[in-house]
């Protein structure tokens, strides 16, 4: 039998007045529209305070990449997971499982500036504003677990951290430029 998982159909609302949307092409972002079906997200739980993020309309998966980058994959990968904690003033802080700062160990988190963009996890700190979201669920749902794809190999190379579906940017290959002159 396959392994059920109670999760919720939530909108999420950001402190900064949007709805965390994602777009049929993937693209996420911010809208003042709370009526919009892109607002619709699944919380998966897949394991103790984590969640999977799946766009309802869109079937994509909200990571984040080794960069910071946000982007939408098709599969559920190590990237798709986010820590949900629980910020004073009953805000909700997604963070990434996987990546962090590499110094300070700060953690790298789910963030929407003023004007409703998308900000990167390595910018966004968990006392501001532009973290804080109040999940508004809408309905309670049985999901099937999403698969891990392989992801001792993903793990262990970090070399193709997914492509960033918003723009055209080019291969993200280098792992990250901070510490080449060290």
């Amino acid at each position: 039998m396959e392994s059920q998982l109670k999760g919720i159909v939530t909108r999420l609302f950001s402190e900064q007045g949007y709805y965390l949307q994602m777009q049929p092409d993937g693209t996420v972002g911010g809208t003042k529209d709370e009526n919009s079906d892109y607002t619709l997200f699944n919380l998966i739980p897949v394991g103790l305070r984590v969640v999977a993020i799946q766009g309802v309309k869109a079937g994509l998966y909200v990571a984040m990449n080794g960069e910071g980058f946000l982007y939408s994959s098709d599969t559920f990968t190590a990237e798709c997971k986010f820590k949900e904690s629980v910020f004073e003033n009953y805000y909700v802080i997604y963070s990434s499982t996987m990546y962090r700062q590499h110094e300070s160990g700060r953690a790298w988190f789910l963030g929407l500036n003023k004007e409703g963009t998308i900000m990167k996890g390595n910018r966004v700190k968990k006392t501001k504003p532009c973290s804080h979201f109040v999940p508004r669920p809408i309905e309670v749902c049985m999901y099937k677990e999403p698969s891990l794809h392989d992801i001792d190999e993903k793990q262990r190379s970090r070399k193709n951290s997914g492509t960033p579906t918003m723009g055209t940017r080019k291969e993200l290959n280098q792992d990250s430029t901070d510490h080449e002159g060290s």
